[in-house]
């Protein structure tokens, strides 16, 4: 469908603008008729002398851009039947993203998880307790803008009373005027400005959770284009709560938060931008301000309630082990206790760890008929956590081609629902992990059985084939462009191999004889894993983690893999050779990593004794528990929530 005739236009355009759009939109831009390389440097006049001859970039590259967003988008809500997104919104998440598709697309599934995850859906801004929530004042939009456009959204600390309010009502209120705010074009563009004004607040009237949640907020799940946060007035007090709020903050956000006292508000913003207690001109009464933003009545329906509540999980089955609990550590704490403990304590805080008895029972992984399944004979699985594939009896075929037929390996044997291999939790969600062995080759159709079951978009290997002259893994997949291997009616065909410095990522395509259907499958492995030992650094594991979560989301929103009764997202499958050891590593720190980032607190050493609790003796050696421990500092290090003077290498002597 081609977009409406209405499209607003772009008077002006930036170079950093036209390098976002030129990367999204050049394969389709060369093809257009008549625009070859001069049409296209006739646009690269640097800012400020770019003026309205624009026409072309002002309605087709933004066009184009849109155009793409939203068929990547209603992939899943045709698949799924969603009512489709519409232009106006495709155009306000490009506009907040500036029209880099791939960001805007992310921000599109954060702000629908965000509204998921907090009840913000189905608004009703005229009953209760929605409505006093707006009426409060406590939040509010100005009906005056910035000298660059930006709207001006307005947070009066006085008037919160955690004690008094819900705190998802009062995010319900923000996201609801929020709303209201970037509705408007000139604020899609200009961005927005948000005042946190403190004056005459005192302890009692600061939620330090709300205040993350916020900032998380407006940092990533709300499209508008952030200029400035201005805290205004703050008291001695709330600099140790915002020293932990800016842990979670990436030095690009950061540098746009100013703490000021009330006298310094005008040398940023003019008067006539300001109310009149921060030393402005703007009479406002905040009790009946927010009057004009309630409709008429409690209006159309949210376009985005179906999407949020066709994701919505069943209340009781969702709860991830995997949750902050009452002795999380700040960075700087974590540094400190490994400091006071040292690598010697770690280790020992390990054996706590080691020496508590498995929760569970492994009667499925050590009966007769399933222990040749079993890589290892002391790493059985627990029947509490184990996935449980569809049980077929018959014949298992497995043929391997590579251009050709290459040979056949036909064998009868009964059929079993087991495979050593386990749901695991991650940081909020439910079943994020298959943790699983190295598959066997009397496991590999087992293995694809597994993978096509659960609908797993990404698999991640951390080991290699030998090591140390010991087999470790076999090849269950086919290693070359073009080839495939056939296990019985699931084939499963290589699409190309992409060599990088510390992994190679394989695109897959399994194909389903019997459904007759087809996916692609991402398939990571993880190269720089000494044979021995754990990795002198963890920025190679750091950089490879973020791939992966990179890889899974962005399959995810192209791929449309959410379906009801099922997770929000299908599993990653990680495996090593034992699957506790390297996989448990690889999850722990991507557990804590999430936390770190969302909450600016983590543990360690909770984290591995749950994780422990679904994938049974997850974390081999005291050494691998250590490592976790280094790597999410050397993380705190390169992302400058410490300071970057400490020397994370001397810990090893320790």
């Amino acid at each position: 469908m081609y977009p409406p005739t209405t499209v607003p236009h772009f008077p002006y355009i930036s170079l950093e603008v036209f390098s976002a759009l030129w990367r999204q939109s050049e394969p389709l831009v060369r093809r257009l008729p008549g625009v070859g390389l001069t049409e296209i440097n006739s646009f690269l006049v640097p800012p400020p002398l770019v003026s309205v001859p624009l026409d072309f970039v002002s309605s087709q590259w933004p066009n184009l851009a849109t155009k793409q967003f939203l068929e990547e988008i209603n992939k899943w809500t045709v698949q799924y039947n969603v009512s489709p997104l519409s232009w106006n919104v495709a155009v306000k998440f490009l506009m907040a993203r500036k029209f880099d598709v791939l960001r805007a697309i992310e921000l599109f599934h954060s702000y629908r998880e965000t509204r998921r995850k907090e009840g913000i859906v189905k608004l009703k801004p005229h009953e209760e307790p929605l409505r006093s929530e707006i009426l409060s004042g406590k939040f509010t939009i100005l009906n005056v803008r910035d000298p660059t456009g930006a709207s001006i959204a307005l947070f009066t600390a006085r008037l919160h009373h955690p004690h008094k309010s819900v705190q998802h009502v009062v995010l319900q209120a923000l996201f609801y005027l929020l709303d209201r705010a970037v509705d408007s074009f000139e604020t899609q563009r200009n961005g927005l400005v948000f005042i946190y004004d403190m004056c005459g607040s005192n302890y009692t009237n600061f939620e330090l959770d709300l205040g993350k949640k916020v900032l998380n907020l407006l940092k990533g799940a709300f499209p508008a284009r952030l200029k400035k946060v201005l805290i205004v007035g703050a008291p001695i007090w709330f600099r140790v709560p915002y020293s932990i709020i800016s842990l979670l903050l990436k030095d690009k956000v950061r540098e746009r938060i100013q703490i000021l006292k009330t006298s310094e508000v005008t040398q940023h913003l003019p008067r006539e931008c300001l109310p009149e207690n921060l030393g402005g001109y703007v009479k406002i009464d905040l009790a009946t301000w927010n009057f004009q933003f309630l409709p008429q009545m409690n209006g159309h329906p949210d376009p985005f309630d179906e999407i949020i509540l066709f994701s919505l999980p069943p209340a009781l089955d969702w709860d991830s082990v995997h949750v902050p609990g009452p002795h999380a550590m700040t960075i700087q704490e974590l540094m400190d206790y490994v400091s006071t403990r040292q690598k010697r304590g770690i280790y020992e805080e390990y054996e706590d760890i080691r020496r508590e008895n498995p929760v569970g029972t492994f009667h499925c992984s050590m009966s007769p008929g399933n222990l040749e399944k079993n890589r290892y004979g002391d790493v059985p699985c627990l029947d509490q956590t184990r996935v449980k594939l569809t049980k077929r009896s018959g014949y298992t075929q497995v043929v391997k081609e590579s251009g050709c037929l290459a040979h056949a390996v036909d064998g009868p044997r009964y059929e079993t629902d087991y495979i050593n291999a386990s749901f695991m939790d991650g940081y909020k969600q439910k079943n994020a992990y298959i943790g699983t062995q190295g598959p066997l080759e009397n496991t590999y159709r087992d293995f694809w059985l597994m993978v096509w079951e659960q609908k797993v978009l990404v698999i991640v290997m951390t080991t290699r084939f030998e090591e140390g002259g010991r087999r470790k893994c076999g090849q269950y997949w086919p290693l070359e462009r073009d080839s495939r291997i056939r296990f019985g009616f699931l084939t499963v065909t290589n699409l190309g191999v992409e060599n990088m410095n510390h992994y190679k990522k394989t695109t897959l395509e399994i194909h389903n004889t019997e459904e007759r259907q087809k996916r692609q499958v991402t398939h990571f492995q993880f190269l720089s894993w000494p044979d021995y030992g754990v990795p002198s650094s963890a920025a190679s594991l750091i950089d490879f983690l973020r791939v992966v979560r990179n890889q899974q989301r962005l399959a995810v929103s192209s791929m449309g893999a959410r379906s009801k009764g099922q997770c929000p997202e299908p599993p990653i499958v990680v495996h090593c050779s034992a699957g506790i050891g390297r996989t448990g590593t690889f999850c722990s720190l991507d557990i804590c990593l999430a936390q770190l980032e969302e909450l600016g607190t983590l543990n360690v050493f909770q984290t591995v004794s749950r994780m422990r609790t679904q994938r049974a003796f997850s974390i081999q050696t005291p050494e691998q528990y250590y490592f976790c421990y280094k790597a999410i500092l050397e993380f705190a290090e390169r992302e400058g929530m410490v300071p970057s003077s400490h020397n994370l290498l001397a810990m090893e002597g320790q």
